[in-house]
């Protein structure tokens, strides 16, 4: 399947395949959130013994997630670098240890660092989700189409410690688009297509600006790829209602759902359970608009 078709009419009734496990994940997917760090955002020090993790992962899977997506560094705004064997072993302690328990689950590991990325394939995950689209490691690409695994590519404006201060674009649809279209010929050119694109709500984005993203979904589809959308929790969301992270998942799934109408094909999210439920309501409404 090349998932570089520009058919965007049918891309959208189609998945993502997951070639190693010849396994098609049909679209809107949803991936669940496994941080396994101190200090991310929201769930910063909640998963991180082996029973945390394979319990948080059993009841993600059983509400209906699709991927589980790994991340062992934060990458919220503000947060410092840690160091590179620190995150290499955690990964591969993790995954090792899903994939025992779970051995037809879809692993997607969030990293930017090709050498993390290796050790997780090594392990046995299936897909690589990097937030700087392979600008912070240049290995990171050649590495990913050499495993021909799907490779998640993220907008970010700056790094983890800078993004947010005074973010500014020209237009930040036109600007994203075209960095996008730039970051897909350096993919293409390895012979790396089976992309997914995702905006990066919040890196490098200011409340404006993330709302117009999520406005303007449509304009990323027409590149031809799937659409990963993240807003789980998120300031966007949290900000705009002014109450903590903790009591943003109603707002969540409002954008979720908006996200869905625009065309995401794929939700990552640290709720499973509404998030399908919002899908399913999602389906039947579109479908009593073509079968009244």
């Amino acid at each position: 399947m090349n998932l570089g078709s520009k058919d965007t009419n049918s891309l959208t009734t189609r998945g993502l395949l997951i070639g190693e496990k010849g396994i098609m994940i049909p679209f809107p997917a949803v991936m669940g959130i496994l941080n396994i760090t101190q200090d991310s955002f929201y769930d910063g020090g909640r998963y991180l013994t082996e029973d945390q993790w394979i319990n948080r992962t059993a009841l993600m899977l059983q509400e209906g997630a699709s991927i589980i997506d790994v991340g062992a560094a934060s990458t919220r705004p503000g947060a410092q670098e840690i160091p590179e064997i620190f995150e290499i072993e955690k990964i591969r302690k993790v995954v090792h240890t899903l994939i025992q328990h779970f051995p037809d689950i879809i692993i997607s590991v969030d990293t930017y660092r090709s050498l993390v990325a290796q050790t997780a394939l090594d392990e046995g995950a299936s897909i690589i989700n990097d937030i700087s689209a392979g600008d912070f490691d240049a290995s990171m690409i050649p590495l990913v189409a050499s495993r021909k695994v799907p490779y998640i590519m993220m907008h970010i404006l700056g790094t983890p410690a800078t993004m947010q201060i005074n973010p500014h674009y020209n237009d930040v649809v036109t600007d994203i688009i075209d960095y996008f279209k730039h970051r897909i010929e350096v993919c293409n050119r390895y012979g790396l297509d089976s992309l997914i694109l995702d905006p990066g709500f919040g890196f490098g984005k200011t409340l404006k600006h993330n709302y117009t993203l999520l406005s303007h979904l449509s304009s990323f589809i027409k590149l031809g790829y799937p659409v990963l959308v993240g807003v789980s929790r998120k300031a966007m969301i949290y900000k705009l209602l002014n109450v903590q992270p903790e009591e943003a998942l109603f707002g969540t799934v409002v954008a979720n759902a908006l996200a869905l109408l625009n065309g995401a094909h794929i939700i990552r999210v640290h709720d499973v359970k509404p998030t399908i439920q919002a899908i399913k309501i999602l389906d039947e409404y579109k479908d009593s608009l073509t079968n009244p």
